[in-house]
Order: C-alpha cells, then structure tokens, then sequence
C-alpha cells in the first residue's frame, strides 16, 4: 500500500470524580506528619488549585477504558473496529503483561496491542508510533490510549523540608485516562498530520524518577514514590533549547498564530509562562489546563485537545500543535490539521 496521511479522527477524555484541593494536599502531609507545609505553598509555587484523583479500587487501564469507551461511541465505532490498540502511560497495572492486553480485554477489543513508556510524551510517542504505522500501510485504524493514576506514587509522610522538596512533584499530579483515534485519510478527507520531531537529552535521567519496581529497586518501598530534582530539571530542558520548535516553523513555513490550538504540557504556571515565551508560543493560543485540573501527565495533550473541540477553540480544517515536555528528558512536537 502506497504511504498515505494519519489523520486524527477522535479524541477523549476521561477525570474521574474524587477532587482534591491544594489545600487538601498540604492539610494531608501534615496530618502524616512530621513535616508541615507552609499553608498556600502549593499553590503558590504552582499555580494548580485542584486536582482529581482515582477510587481506590480502579486501576491504570480502568482510566484508559472509559476515555476509549466514550471515544469510541463518540465517533460511532466498536472494539472490533480498531486494528491496532496501544496503551501509552508513564504509569501501568503491572510489570506483565503489558497493560495494552489488559484494555483490551476490558474493551472488547481483539487486536494486536502493545504498550508505549516515556513519562509525560508517552501519548505523543504512541500518537507519532501509529501515525508512521498508518502512513506506511500497516494499519488503517489505530486507537491510543493512557490512564495515569500517579496518587498511588505520592509521599504523604515527609520527615523534613529537604524530602518535600524532592517529593514536591507528586503533588501536583492528577489521574486521568485519555484517548486518540488515528485513522488513514482518504484522497477524499482534508487534514492530517503533517509535522513531527522529538529530541531528547537522555543524561539527564536522574533528575527525575519513580525507581520502584524494576531491576534496579524491585521490592523496596521507598522507591516507590515520586523524586524529582526541580532545578535540574528545568536546566536540562533549557539545554535541549526550543530549536526542534523553531525547525517546525522553519520546515512548515508556518507562525504559531496560524494554529487554532496550541497543547503543551504543563507542570507549573511559572514555567508554561517561561517556555512559552522562550519558544515564542503565544500564551492566547495555548490551552491551559494545570490551574483547575493539575499535570494530567501523559494524558495532558488529549485532554487539551479535547478540551478545546469542545469549547469550539478549534474543529474540522484548523490546524492544532501538540508539543510534549518529559522526564527522561524529552521533548516532541507533532502538527496537525483537523
């Protein structure tokens, strides 16, 4: 089959129904104790009010369901529509089998799957995986989905200053399950997309990990929550630069004023602000979603996406832009026209 063009033909997402406030986050460490935050710090620091959290009886791949679930009647398809599932999260049910089997199971769905990992750009990656499947012929009809439930990596006990610093960004967490329909453009179809780029500055691994659980810590318990070194993280991004942005314009002959929606993903306010006018990103076109719903992670750019088809910020024949920031660390862009 000749190559073709991946368009995207859905997307959803999915929050479940437990909400907690910044507030309710610091009120929680101090009850745990020892440790007592200073009161609005959270929210000072990074802009998030409120995030929302998973029953405690759902898993990864409940969360991925129920935004595939409503994607799927969204766009009129069944399980047994789709020929590809990939499930992309930083987070997973377990270590085997890979969670992809487990949606699928979940979904009714009996096609190949397979899962994609890398931290907060593991959708954008899985999105970039079966745009390249669907342009070379492999498949026709791809469905990528997360779920994310990072409040089961949140250290609540903090003996000191210097430990709530490190665990600091599991506070700014929320779960969440997204998903994204790609499918072949027919000659007939307008869209498709048309850009994509990642780079990556891969010795900067440490600055921020979740150790737990494989090879290196596979039982102990205190590798099992969220460590970051913020400063350091934020150097390494600024030693990859905004160069893969600006060769996006460069190579597409585009301004980021000729996108209707701008996704990028969001750890706090402070940085958004900072990236966005390092990259030259106008702040009008960007969709913000950190205040009222916190880092969805991995499930950040579909919910943004999905949030602004639904306030009419962009629809059939705008061009949007998906630009992914992630641990590791990653950075991707991805352009599209609807």
């Amino acid at each position: 089959m000749p190559l073709g063009a991946a368009r995207i033909a859905g997307v959803s997402a999915y929050l479940p129904e437990r909400w907690a406030s910044s507030r309710d986050v610091e009120a929680q460490i101090a009850r745990a104790g020892p440790y007592r935050p200073r009161s609005g710090v959270v929210e000072k620091v990074t802009g998030i009010r409120r995030r929302c959290w998973a029953p405690p009886d759902w898993q990864a791949s409940d969360l991925a369901v129920a935004a595939g679930e409503k994607l799927l009647a969204d766009v009129g398809l069944a399980a047994a529509d789709v020929d590809l599932l990939i499930f992309a999260s930083a987070g997973q049910d377990m270590v085997e089998p890979a969670t992809a089997h487990i949606v699928a199971a979940k979904l009714g769905a009996r096609c190949p799957v397979f899962d994609v990992k890398n931290a907060c750009n593991s959708m954008l990656n899985a999105i970039h995986i079966a745009d390249a499947l669907i342009r070379t012929g492999q498949h026709r009809r791809v469905l990528v989905c997360t779920g994310e439930i990072p409040s089961r990596a949140i250290r609540w006990q903090v003996r000191d200053r210097a430990q709530f610093v490190e665990a600091f960004p599991g506070y700014t967490l929320a779960d969440s399950g997204a998903a994204v329909l790609l499918e072949a453009a027919t000659p007939l179809m307008a869209g498709g997309i048309f850009h994509r780029a990642f780079s990556a500055g891969s010795r900067a691994w440490e600055v921020g990990t979740l150790p737990g659980g494989g090879t290196a810590h596979p039982r102990d318990p205190e590798y099992s929550y969220f460590r970051m070194d913020g400063r350091r993280l934020l150097e390494a991004f600024e030693g990859l630069g905004p160069g893969l942005l600006h060769e996006a314009l460069a190579t597409t002959g585009l301004a980021w004023t000729d996108f209707a929606a701008i996704c990028v993903h969001q750890v706090s306010m402070p940085y958004l602000r900072k990236f966005c006018a390092v990259a030259g990103v106008p702040m009008d076109r960007v969709v913000i979603s950190l205040p009222e719903y916190g880092n969805l992670a991995s499930a950040t750019l579909p919910f943004q996406l999905a949030t602004a088809l639904g306030q009419g910020r962009c629809g059939p024949g705008d061009r949007i832009a998906l630009i992914g920031l992630a641990g590791g660390v990653s950075l991707g862009v991805l352009l599209a026209t609807l």
